[in-house]
C-alpha cells in the first residue's frame, strides 16, 4: 500500500516581525501589510493580476495567512479568484491549508467555485481534511454547500485523508454528516484501512463507534482487513481494538458462546444472586446455626442489621441498574421534543453557518451535539451525560442521574460486608472451643461450619471490591471529576490548563462538591458544559 501523497504549498511567516524587508506586492501580501500593498498597486501601478516567479498569485499568499481585508483589496483591484497556480489550486486551496475560514468568505462572496479541483482532484474539502481545518471544513460544508463525500483522483474522499491523519475531530465532522465510511480508493482501501495503518488510535476508534461490522470486514486490494494492516504494522493496540469490534458486531446469539452471552447480558443478575445467597447464607449458618449456641441479643441486634443493610443495597442496586444514567436525548427524540434540555440540543450543525465548540461534543453515532461531560457508550449505545463508567455488575452506566443511588449501593455493600463480616468472625471465635493454634482453628471452622467459612470468603471479597470501588468514588466526587476524565484526562481539552497541566474546572472545593452531590445528586455543570450561545450563529 502506497502512502498518501500530501500537496506541498511553499509558505511564508505570517508576522512582519524580525526585520523582513518587504520589496513587493507578494511580500506585502504574505505579511499583511495593507498600506504597502496600496503604494505598490495605487502609487507604481504593480498589477494584482500576475503570479511570483513560482507561479503564485498575491491573492493567494494573502488568503494563506487570513488576511480577508488584504484579500477583498485585491479583488477590488484586479485580482481573480479563479487564478491557479503550476498545480491548479486556487486561492481557496490555500486558504483551507491554514483554516483561514474569514478569507474564505471573502472568496466564496465574490464567486470562488467552492468545487474547484487541482491536478490530484483536491478539492478546498480534501486540504482541510488533510491539514485537519475542521472549523473551515464545517463552514464551507454548512454555509456553501460543498460536497464533503467527494473523491479525489485516487478515490480517497475527505473522510480518508483525516483518518489517514489521524485528526479525530475532523473524522467525528465528517461521519455527523454521513459521510459514506464503506467508499473505497483505487486500492480498495476504506477511510478505517488508512486510519490502522497510521496507528491512529482515537481515529480508529471514532470510525469503529460509528460504524457496521462491514467496514471491518473490507478487505483492501491486497487482501488485507484494517486489524490485518494494523498487526502487521506493529500497531498492536490498534489491532486489538479493531478484532474484539469484530467479534462484538456478532449479534448471531447462537453462534455466541457463553461467556459472550453473559457479557451482552451484563453481570448484574450474577452479582445479585451472589449478593441474595450471601444473606440466606448467614441467615442460615451465622445467626440461626443448629450447631452454634443462641446469639445474644447485641449479636443478635448487629446481625439483623446487616440483613437489613443487605436488603436495602439490594434495592438500590435494582434502583442504579434500571435507571436511566443521564441519556442525552438521540436527534429523533429532540426532533419529537422541542422542550429538550441543553441549548445546543436543539441546533442543527448541517444549518450552522460556523460552530466554534469543542468538536468532541459531536456525536456522529447518535447525531447530536453533547454536553461536554458526555460521552458515548458502546455497550449501552447511547450518550451518557456526566458519564463516569459503564458497569458490567449492574448492567448499566453511571452518569448524572444514577451515580448518587450507585455510590449509596457502594456504600451500603461495604457497610454491609464489614458488619455481616464480623458478626460471623465474632460468632465463630466465641462458638469455638479455645484451641491451641489459629492454623487449627480454621481447620476447625472450615469443617465444622463450612457455610459459615464459605460465607466468610466471599464476604471478604465483596468487602475488597467495594470498599475499595466506594473509597475512589468518594475521592472522585470530593474532586468533581468522572472516573472517564480521571483515566483520560490528557484526552479532554477542557481539562487542560494554561500551560498544558491538568485543570479541572468543575471542581469548586470539597465542600461544594460534596454538598451538591449529596443534595443533587450531580454538579451543576450546565454553565461549563455549555458554550456560550452567542458562539452558534445560524444563517
Amino acid at each position: 500500500m502506497s502512502s498518501l501523497s500530501e500537496i506541498e504549498i511553499v509558505s511564508k511567516d505570517n508576522t512582519a516581525g524580525g526585520g523582513v524587508v518587504i520589496v513587493d506586492v507578494f511580500g506585502a501580501c504574505a505579511y499583511g501589510d495593507l498600506p504597502k500593498l496600496r503604494k505598490f498597486v495605487e502609487e507604481d501601478g504593480v498589477s494584482l493580476s500576475h503570479p511570483d516567479a513560482n507561479g503564485y498569485y498575491p491573492l493567494q499568499w494573502a488568503t494563506l495567512n487570513n488576511f480577508a481585508h488584504l484579500a477583498q483589496y485585491i479583488i477590488e483591484h484586479g485580482g481573480d479568484v479563479h487564478a491557479v497556480d503550476h498545480v491548479r489550486q486556487t486561492a481557496l486551496h490555500w486558504a483551507a491549508v491554514r483554516g483561514s475560514v474569514a478569507a474564505a468568505d471573502v472568496l466564496l462572496h465574490n464567486g470562488a467555485r467552492v468545487e474547484a479541483a487541482d491536478v490530484n482532484g483536491y478539492r478546498a474539502v480534501h486540504v482541510a481534511a488533510q491539514y485537519g481545518q475542521t472549523s473551515f471544513l464545517n463552514c464551507i460544508v454548512a454555509k456553501y454547500h460543498a460536497d464533503f463525500d467527494v473523491p479525489d483522483n485516487d478515490g480517497r474522499t475527505p473522510l480518508h485523508w483525516a483518518a489517514y491523519k489521524g485528526f479525530a475531530d475532523t473524522v467525528r465532522l465528517l461521519l455527523f454528516w454521513d459521510a459514506f465510511q464503506g467508499k473505497q480508493d483505487k486500492e480498495g482501501c476504506t477511510p478505517l484501512h488508512w486510519a490502522a495503518l497510521r496507528g491512529n488510535l482515537e481515529a480508529c476508534v471514532v470510525l469503529v463507534h460509528a460504524g457496521t461490522k462491514q467496514e471491518l470486514m473490507v478487505k483492501d486490494g491486497a487482501g488485507f482487513t484494517p486489524a490485518q494492516i494494523a498487526a502487521d504494522r506493529g500497531h498492536h493496540h490498534v489491532s486489538l481494538i479493531l478484532s474484539n469490534a469484530l467479534r462484538g458486531h456478532n449479534n448471531c446469539w447462537k453462534d455466541k458462546g457463553w461467556i459472550n452471552r453473559v457479557r451482552d447480558i451484563g453481570y448484574a443478575p450474577i452479582l445479585f444472586s451472589i449478593v441474595f445467597v450471601c444473606t440466606i447464607i448467614f441467615i442460615n449458618s451465622v445467626l440461626f446455626a443448629s450447631n452454634l449456641p443462641k446469639i445474644t441479643a447485641i449479636v443478635g441486634l448487629w446481625g439483623w442489621t446487616a440483613v437489613s443493610f443487605s436488603v436495602t443495597s439490594l434495592l438500590m442496586f435494582i434502583r442504579c441498574s434500571s435507571k436511566d444514567p443521564g441519556y442525552v436525548k438521540t436527534s429523533g427524540e429532540i426532533r419529537n421534543n422541542v422542550d429538550a434540555e441543553g441549548p445546543l440540543l436543539t441546533v442543527d450543525l448541517a444549518n450552522t453557518a460556523n460552530w466554534t465548540g469543542n468538536w468532541s461534543q459531536l456525536c456522529p453515532t447518535c447525531k447530536i451535539i453533547r454536553p461536554v461531560r458526555s460521552k458515548h457508550c458502546p455497550a449501552c449505545r447511547r450518550c451518557v451525560e456526566q458519564f463516569d463508567h459503564h458497569c458490567p455488575w449492574i448492567s448499566n452506566c453511571v452518569g448524572k442521574k444514577n451515580k448518587r443511588d450507585f455510590f449509596v449501593f457502594l456504600f451500603l455493600g461495604t457497610l454491609t460486608s464489614l458488619i455481616s463480616g464480623l458478626v460471623a468472625v465474632h460468632r465463630m471465635w466465641t462458638s469455638v472451643p479455645a484451641l491451641q493454634s489459629e492454623e487449627s482453628w480454621i481447620r476447625h471452622v472450615v469443617f465444622q461450619h463450612p457455610g459459615a467459612a464459605a460465607f466468610i470468603f466471599i464476604d471478604l471479597l465483596i468487602l475488597l471490591a467495594a470498599g475499595t470501588l466506594f473509597l475512589i468514588q468518594a475521592y472522585q466526587i470530593s474532586r468533581n471529576i468522572t472516573t472517564n476524565e480521571y483515566v483520560n484526562a490528557t484526552r479532554y481539552m477542557y481539562l487542560q490548563g494554561a500551560h498544558g497541566g491538568f485543570h479541572n474546572p468543575y471542581n469548586h472545593g470539597v465542600v461544594k462538591n460534596c454538598s451538591d452531590f449529596v443534595n443533587r445528586g450531580f454538579t451543576d455543570d450546565d454553565e461549563i458544559t455549555w458554550p456560550p450561545l452567542q458562539q452558534v450563529v445560524l444563517p
